[in-house]
């Protein structure tokens, strides 16, 4: 697993697995500890549907707070 800072930049975003293939729906785009927050205060259904996404990897949010 890679180490970033709690600054670098990344898109929080929900991926909504019903209907056709789904939709994408950005929520935040900014650094990681906003992200982070912004992901923590949401519903828990919602969450489950969460990735955050850098330059070079994408990362669903639930495996993050394991």
């Amino acid at each position: 697993m890679r180490t970033i800072s709690s600054g670098v930049s990344v898109r929080l975003y929900h991926l909504d697995d019903s209907g056709e293939g789904g939709a994408a729906t950005t929520l935040f785009y900014g650094p990681l500890n906003e992200a982070l927050g912004i992901a923590a205060r949401q519903e828990e259904d919602v969450q489950a549907g969460l990735y955050l996404a850098t330059e070079n990897d994408v990362v669903a949010y639930l495996d993050l707070e394991d």
